[in-house]
């Protein structure tokens, strides 16, 4: 880790290694999603029309992305949806699942399974034990390997168990009864046990079938954690101590500890602050030859791959951006910086909105309509409205 004259590397070089690492300048674009997810390390899953609308931003001809995504997902298998960072669902490349399990799924596994035994226990008074918790387990388990896939109620037709229900909070505001199943799938996903399968209907579905995952190769923490700030320092730097902190869900001592490990090297970023790039990441990138435009989804990992936004989304259009909890809506870019937002009509018309004068521009407007269009065309007759909805969004999507 360099100390003394670190090299400086301001916002036009930050966003034009933004714009070809992320794959948003047209000369950077993929041919296929899992070039996308490999570029990105990880697209954000929770909303499922998320990874659909970030790879199709993104890819050279973005009219295949439907077929090619799900294909990648449910038979190749060469994308992965599972639990990671921050105890969110996120789609990975199938090569960087162990990494992911070892570096931050461990610790999220372990309070995981902890908490709902306690849960269990508790909120039957005592009915349903850790054994009988784990008798249902295996049962299921076993059912999901003899049907390949399943969806939840059909799990629960050959172990009747799983719908057993028990007390979550009791006496406390939020006094609700959970059933085993719905805890139990999701503890079991965080462990790497069982993967997401195909969803029923279509797309942008979020009920999920589930199966039995894969087994990947165990890892050392310390191992995975390298090779997950490795890849994201490459993808995504320069970046500050707080935008890792926050990416990762790691303690402050073990970003520290494994910026170390991987030879991450100090920048000094405008206004004094201090940022890491990967080791031998410190030449000058020149920004693209050509000005670009592109509408990505709410969600999408470029604009919630860090916590300072900063230097490309101006702190005055948040409001509009984002909700309370802190999810990013549908953004319009131009050029390495969020300009506005756009929306996805009851008829099905992609419409957006300038926020700032740089979206007021001939050129930009043009090239934002050319990126409205292609968006268009690709997501037909498909309705899609993100799961986390913001005040542009919700404005831009209301019918005349």
């Amino acid at each position: 880790m360099v100390v003394g004259n670190p090299r400086h590397i301001g916002v036009a070089e930050r966003r034009a290694r933004l714009a070809l690492r992320q794959r948003l300048a047209p000369s950077a674009r993929a041919v296929r999603p899992e070039e996308v997810a490999d570029s990105l390390v990880a697209l954000h899953g929770t909303d499922p029309a998320t990874v659909y609308l970030a790879v199709g931003a993104r890819l050279v001809d973005a009219g295949v992305t439907v077929a090619e995504v799900g294909r990648a997902l449910y038979e190749d298998r060469s994308l992965v949806r599972m639990h990671g960072m921050r105890q969110t669902v996120f789609v990975f490349p199938a090569a960087l699942a162990a990494v992911v399990h070892a570096s931050t799924g461990l610790d999220i596994a372990a309070k995981a399974r902890a908490g709902l035994v306690k849960d269990v226990v508790t909120g039957s008074g005592g009915r349903l034990t850790e054994a009988w918790l784990t008798e249902v387990e295996e049962s299921a388990l076993a059912a999901l390997g003899r049907r390949g896939q399943a969806t939840v109620d059909e799990l629960a037709r050959d172990e009747p168990r799983l719908r057993e229900q028990f007390t979550y909070g009791a006496g406390k505001s939020y006094e609700a009864a959970q059933t085993v199943s719905s805890r139990l799938m999701r503890v079991l996903g965080v462990e790497g046990r069982v993967a997401r399968g195909r969803p029923l209907g279509s797309w942008t579905s979020s009920r999920f079938r589930w199966a039995v995952a894969p087994p990947h190769p165990r890892l050392a923490p310390a191992q995975a954690r390298s090779e997950l700030l490795g890849r994201w320092l490459t993808a995504c730097g320069p970046a500050t101590e707080a935008d890792l902190k926050w990416w990762t869900g790691w303690k402050v001592t073990d970003v520290r500890r494994t910026l170390a490990a991987i030879g991450a090297v100090t920048v000094a970023l405008d206004d004094g602050v201090t940022g890491y790039v990967a080791a031998d990441d410190e030449e000058p990138v020149a920004a693209p030859e050509q000005p670009w435009a592109a509408l990505l989804p709410g969600l999408d990992p470029t604009p919630m791959s860090r916590r300072e936004r900063d230097w490309y989304l101006e702190p005055s259009l948040r409001a509009a951006l984002f909700d309370r909890s802190g999810n990013v809506g549908p953004t319009v870019w131009w050029n390495g910086r969020v300009i506005g937002g756009w929306a996805q009509r009851p008829d099905g018309e992609i419409v957006w909105r300038p926020l700032t004068g740089e979206g007021a521009g001939a050129d930009a407007r043009a090239a934002v309509e050319a990126e409205a269009a292609r968006l268009q065309s690709w997501v037909g007759t498909t309705r899609v409205t993100p799961r986390f909805r913001t005040p542009l969004e919700r404005e831009l999507s209301a019918a005349d």
